[in-house]
């Protein structure tokens, strides 16, 4: 199965090892190299530097047609951007964005997108080990719905690009390859500068 992770934080981290070490073809993206480091010195997968909300990096990534696209960066915003378009321009099969608020995880599941909450998942947690039997929102909710005007991106294929390779430094996973995934001349996209792309 081949998977694609956007954001290398604590649980992007640890998605992509599990998936690999379960014989997957993962690939994960993140904006600063040394977000890999969290990456142990066993992982297999393909690692991309670059902007996940830009989609010319998701398709020099390979991330067209993945099996599973998950959004896991620190930036509910950004998430919700990058699995848009992995759902409309890349047609991605399964595709699951981390929503921190719960209000608006359930909302983006109404407009078709599968969302994760881990603030309704902890709350869920604390609840039942303290045997308080609250109701909190879904942690995980399915899509519901359908993004209005995305059916217009349905269908649209483009070639991929290779990508130069580069390693991380230091850390362990300091024998990873990291592909590029900016411009031409190495340097890569600049993050919305109200959100970071790791997972905090």
């Amino acid at each position: 199965m081949k998977i694609v992770i956007v954001g290398c934080g604590r649980v992007g981290s640890v998605l992509a090892d599990s998936f690999d070490r379960a014989g997957h073809d993962v690939i994960v993206i993140d904006a600063s190299t040394q977000a890999f480091d969290r990456l142990p010195g066993s992982y297999r997968g393909a690692a991309l530097r670059g902007d996940g909300t830009d989609e010319d990096t998701l398709r020099r990534a390979g991330a067209e047609g993945a099996d599973l696209f998950m959004a896991m960066t620190e930036g509910d915003n950004r998430n919700v951007m990058t699995a848009q378009l992995a759902t409309e321009a890349l047609g991605c099969h399964q595709v699951i964005a981390k929503v921190n608020d719960p209000l608006r995880a359930r909302a983006y599941a109404d407009l078709g997108l599968a969302t994760l909450c881990r603030t309704n998942l902890m709350a869920s947690a604390v609840s039942d080990y303290l045997g308080l039997g609250l109701a909190f929102g879904p942690g995980l909710s399915a899509p519901t719905g359908q993004h209005p005007g995305g059916e217009h991106h349905l269908g649209e294929t483009a070639g991929q690009a290779g990508a130069a390779a580069d390693t991380a430094g230091g850390g362990p996973g300091a024998g990873i390859a990291v592909a590029d995934g900016g411009s031409p001349n190495g340097s890569f996209p600049t993050p919305l500068a109200s959100t970071t792309a790791r997972e905090g």
